[in-house]
């Protein structure tokens, strides 16, 4: 067994420091060390998307990192999505609004990649966008209910994104 390793990093603007054994992925460390269940785990090899958030802005899968690798980086997970005072981010009020769960297991590991693509691309195309978000599995919804929800919250996401208020 290794020796724990000292690893400080943000998440959803808080600074954490935790310590974990070199080979800990980053979904096991967000879940187990700081509390954040929201971030799912599924195939654990990175096929799946439910494990997804955000790291420095780009939506990674959190069970292909390990925790030591996210040394001095930003961080959000699927907790950090609703505006202060609980306020529902714009994808979390459009899944809600056009159906975009059932069993929800997959929904925010959807909803990270989402925020992540509108941020960094808020004028992201119908077809290119269908593409992207087939990168996630769904068991349940047939994806046409996740992507009317995020195409219904397009709008809202580039008002948000380009406000800087993520």
């Amino acid at each position: 067994m290794t020796d724990p390793i000292e690893v400080t990093f943000t998440v959803n603007g808080e600074p954490r420091t935790i310590r974990v054994e070199p080979r800990r992925t980053l979904a096991d460390a967000l879940r187990e060390e700081c509390g954040l269940t929201g971030t799912h785990l599924g195939c654990e090899h990175g096929v799946c998307g439910a494990c997804t958030i955000l790291l420095d802005g780009k939506p990674v899968r959190s069970c292909l990192i390990f925790a030591v690798q996210v040394d001095g980086m930003q961080l959000r997970t699927v907790e950090g999505l609703a505006r202060n005072g609980g306020e529902l981010h714009p994808l979390q009020q459009a899944f809600w609004d056009n159906h975009g769960l059932q069993c929800g297991f997959c929904t925010p590991g959807f909803l990270m990649l989402a925020v992540g693509i509108l941020e960094n691309n808020p004028d992201i195309g119908e077809a290119e966008l269908r593409a992207a978000l087939s990168s996630n599995l769904c068991r349940c919804t047939g994806y046409q209910n996740i992507l009317k929800s995020v195409l219904a919250a397009a709008a809202d996401a580039r008002t948000w994104a380009r406000s800087g208020n993520r």
